[in-house]
């Protein structure tokens, strides 16, 4: 059974990183998608508010995908979890060399290989940075969402359903 790990801190889970699952569970047989706790970055929402909302996006997805929050470095989850493989999402060349450091080094730690894939054309413009900015004043956030995170982000800022 081939098992891929999808790591990120998704603060918050868009639909570009549901593009990259759905299509991962079509390569791999299972997909575990890691939530970052990432002290060192500001984020707006918690490991666990993360957690939550990225299970709720891969509902539709059923026992192919679990979701799962880590704190310290991928190699060592990994290692617990008995995965050695990574898909990444790139969406451009900038992306590319930061995500290529990340996976020279995780292989020169522990082995682990990483698959590079890009989002689907209608989310390749998406960014979890993107969508906080918009949903933080209050903006349109729904076709870049799911209804879930949507909510949530509407809560967080305090912004009343349109």
């Amino acid at each position: 059974m081939t098992k891929v790990v999808y790591p990120g801190t998704f603060d918050p889970p868009h639909l570009g990183h549901l593009d990259i699952v759905k299509r991962s569970c079509e390569i791999f047989d299972r997909v575990m998608v890691a939530v970052a706790k990432n002290p060192r970055r500001n984020l707006l929402f918690s490991m666990e508010e993360r957690v939550d909302m990225f299970k709720k996006m891969v509902e539709c997805l059923g026992d192919k995908v679990e979701v799962k929050g880590f704190d310290g470095l991928l190699v060592d989850f990994m290692a617990q979890e008995g995965v050695r493989l990574i898909v990444r999402g790139v969406r451009l060349f900038t992306d590319f060399e930061y995500e290529l450091q990340i996976a020279m080094n995780n292989y020169k730690l522990a082995k682990v290989e990483t698959i590079f894939m890009m989002p689907s054309q209608d989310y390749i413009h998406i960014s979890s940075t993107i969508v906080r900015d918009i949903a933080s004043y209050c903006g349109n956030i729904s076709g870049l969402v799911h209804p879930y995170v949507e909510k949530r982000l509407r809560e967080k800022f305090n912004c009343h359903q349109p």
